[in-house]
């Protein structure tokens, strides 16, 4: 049992059924609260604590899976091609949405963190947290951030705007599948785009449009900012 709770392929093996799991709960419930991914860390979290595996053992097996995380990202520009005469009609509101939403994003984390008094290196790392992980990672390097904060972050950020978003932007009026796909890439990355995927193909594709947007925009900020400071 020792040798089976250290093997890299158990865990790996682990997460995939567990996510295909939250699939098939998902679409038999149509909950968002069964979201794939929440419902894969939540089982795999309570495997190693139940059995007392440390998340160093885990790690060797996390690594595989993110290996592919950026090349799925990628994989967003399909839908994106697919809908390039939406993006054409409405590349002004698409470029003025993402920026906004990034300039908020990093001006609340800043505004909190001095608020509930938390250290500068918290605060570094949690600035990049509503962009995708392989940009939020790099820039949190460059600001002097702790990495392993900023990664747990992007993606409970990622989780909770997959969980609320859709319903939320609902009660607030926002039909719109272009609104409604920006504003979740903007906001919840890659992980909120694999919801608004599920709930129409221009949503899906205005959402892994914003992923990029958003990244590059707040690579650029950040960047600016950090020179502007030093």
């Amino acid at each position: 049992m020792t040798k089976l709770l250290s093997s890299a392929s158990f865990w790996m093996g682990l997460s995939i059924a567990c996510y295909g799991l939250g699939i098939w709960l998902q679409r038999k419930t149509d909950s968002p609260l069964c979201n794939p991914l929440l419902v894969a860390a939540v089982l795999v979290g309570a495997v190693l604590v139940v059995t007392g595996t440390p998340y160093q053992t885990y790690q060797s097996a996390g690594g595989l899976i993110s290996f592919f995380l950026t090349p799925a990202t990628v994989a967003l520009a399909v839908p994106v091609y697919r809908k390039l005469d939406v993006l054409r009609a409405n590349l002004l509101p698409i470029l003025s949405g993402a920026l906004v939403g990034s300039l908020v994003s990093i001006a609340s984390v800043i505004g909190f963190s001095r608020l509930f008094g938390l250290s500068d290196v918290t605060m570094r790392s949690l600035i990049p947290k509503s962009v995708t992980t392989p940009i939020a990672v790099a820039l949190a390097d460059m600001l002097g951030g702790l990495s392993a904060v900023t990664s747990i972050t992007v993606v409970f950020t990622g989780i909770v705007g997959a969980v609320l978003l859709p319903a939320f932007l609902k009660g607030l009026g926002v039909r719109d599948p272009v609104q409604m796909g920006l504003s979740i890439g903007t906001a919840a990355h890659a992980v909120g785009t694999s919801r608004a995927i599920q709930l129409g193909e221009t949503e899906g594709a205005m959402s892994g449009l914003a992923i990029g947007v958003a990244g590059l925009l707040t690579a650029v900020i950040v960047s600016v900012g950090a020179a502007v400071l030093a």
